[in-house]
């Protein structure tokens, strides 16, 4: 198929999928980006184009500053603003051809597991097999349904706490969450800066490797320079060349070079990630992805990760506490749209704020904001916030524990010295490669049953995402693919999605093991 009717595909199907509201800015039919296209296709025949994405089509998330479309991280705070700059990850985009084909809606600055959040309507999620919406996960659930649809050929989400992994679960879609620090954030508006990052969403990994990592192709005659995963100076987060430089050395060893080409995988089974919440059908198809494996030589290990048990808890501490600050400058004056009239007219407390962030804020962000700020407050920062951050260190140092690869920036004379909570703990070595486990504990819930308030509490959707936050406290890249279970009852599979993390800076071994699962029919 030519890039140009790829294209006049994905903005028909835009407009034929209106109704799940998956996109709050669509992309218009001009003849700009059409000529654009229309060039693609001809650098593709004369095989020299600028990318692998050369005239495709990416969706952003609305969170992501775009100079051609607004950008209001689904609030009605920022109902009004357009952004006089491109992200770096959308310029990257851009030098790469790809054409940006509108934003997509998300849980108010990126706060929620279902898309529910927004100023603009939930995002919905067509459920072949009950004929109802269902949820499309959060918060990059515009950008999922969006791919699964096929509005767009890639999307780009942010991944906090699982916000594009667990879309992606929900919406059969593959979800790619790299390691902290790779993509820039600069033009990313800031949720909690610690765990924030760009992530990617595609029907398969190919498409996810187009916008991640362009490889030189046998089809192209030139090597095509990276796409996103660059270093930018312009991010203090974003790693220097000499960190890069750092995990390549580690992972160019003949120890874990050969574990892309020949050499068995260790696949390890995370023991605390078998819980009570897990439906049959997510055990089903976890137990059968690690069967898979099996079968194509590759061999399985149980492994503890002890610390991951109060992971959540210390995310639901961190994650709002960055958040409070961070969101502390829409105040209206500085930042935001202000509220129509006197802003603290009647208030007894003289706030000057107070109706702009009230009326600008909805429910979600403002009760985080408000834990946050609970959490940094000096009767509660030592029980809460410290405590949660040394949980933090000991889930990535039970991580370190099982990896075979050595964390690539560790300074192990901090992780193992004697003023480390670490010395204290015992925890077995596995060595394994990357492990597997759920995405989320069930199917996605109907979305009916969200909106009705009395039905689910914030509690419950906090919940889903107790098997995504492992690896975003730890800043380890991780992958979300879709398994297909076939039921009898029913001519639709059930679409369940299966998890890969690895150590820091293994993404491409991440990457790899989610191609040998995705679109698996496993039963």
């Amino acid at each position: 198929m030519s890039l140009l009717r790829e294209a006049e595909r994905c903005v028909a199907n835009q407009r034929a999928h209106a109704g799940l509201n998956a996109l709050i800015a669509p992309l218009q039919r001009s003849e700009e980006w059409l000529s654009r296209v229309r060039q693609a296709d001809i650098r593709r025949e004369n095989k020299s184009p600028k990318s692998r994405l050369d005239g495709r089509l990416v969706t952003i998330k609305d969170n992501i500053c775009t100079r051609d479309f607004p950008t209001t991280c689904g609030s009605g705070i920022l109902d009004k603003y357009s952004s006089p700059f491109n992200a770096t990850v959308v310029e990257q985009l851009e030098k790469g051809g790809a054409i940006i084909a509108g934003k997509t809606n998300l849980d108010e600055f990126g706060m929620g597991s279902h898309s529910v959040h927004s100023r603009f309507g939930p995002v919905k999620n067509q459920h072949p097999r009950h004929g109802r919406d269902v949820s499309a996960g959060g918060s990059s659930g515009g950008s999922a349904v969006a791919v699964a649809t096929d509005q767009c050929y890639a999307a780009l989400g942010t991944d906090t706490g699982g916000s594009v992994r667990l879309p992606a679960a929900y919406t059969g879609t593959v979800g790619f969450k790299p390691s902290y620090g790779l993509i820039s954030r600069w033009g990313v508006v800031a949720y909690a800066n610690s765990l924030d990052t760009v992530g990617i969403l595609g029907k398969d990994t190919s498409s996810v490797r187009a916008v991640f990592d362009n490889k030189p192709s046998k089809r192209l005659m030139k090597k095509i320079a990276d796409v996103v995963n660059r270093h930018d100076p312009r991010d203090p987060t974003n790693l220097s060349p000499s960190s890069r430089s750092r995990i390549l050395s580690s992972l160019d060893s003949p120890q874990f070079a050969s574990r892309l080409a020949s050499r068995p995988l260790k696949i390890g089974f995370p023991k605390e990630y078998n819980v009570s919440e897990l439906t049959p059908a997510v055990r089903r198809a976890w137990m059968l992805a690690l069967s898979h494996l099996r079968k194509q030589g590759h061999t399985i290990h149980p492994v503890s990760v002890p610390a991951t048990k109060s992971a959540l808890s210390a995310y639901y501490v961190i994650a709002p506490a960055e958040a409070s600050s961070n969101l502390a400058k829409y105040d209206g004056v500085r930042y935001g749209t202000r509220a129509e009239g006197p802003d603290g007219e009647g208030r007894t407390d003289g706030y000057l704020y107070g109706k702009t962030r009230g009326q600008g804020f909805g429910d979600e962000v403002k009760r985080r904001v408000l834990l946050g700020t609970f959490s940094l407050s000096a009767d509660a920062i030592d029980n809460y916030f410290l405590q949660a951050q040394r949980i933090r260190r000991l889930v990535v140092h039970d991580f370190n524990a099982v990896f075979n690869l050595s964390h690539p920036l560790a300074d192990t004379s901090i992780q193992n010295g004697p003023e480390s909570e670490n010395a204290q703990r015992e925890v077995q070595r596995a060595d394994v490669d990357v492990l597997v486990c759920p995405t989320a504990p069930s199917a996605p819930p109907f979305l009916d049953s969200l909106l009705g308030g009395s039905a689910s509490s914030p509690l419950d959707a906090y919940v889903n995402d107790i098997f995504t936050v492992p690896a975003s406290l730890a800043g380890l890249p991780a992958i979300s693919v879709p398994i297909s279970l076939p039921d009898p009852q029913s001519q639709d599979p059930e679409m369940i999605g299966i998890q890969v993390i690895g150590q820091y800076g293994d993404d491409e071994l991440v990457l790899k093991v989610g191609g040998l699962l995705e679109g698996q029919k496993l039963s």
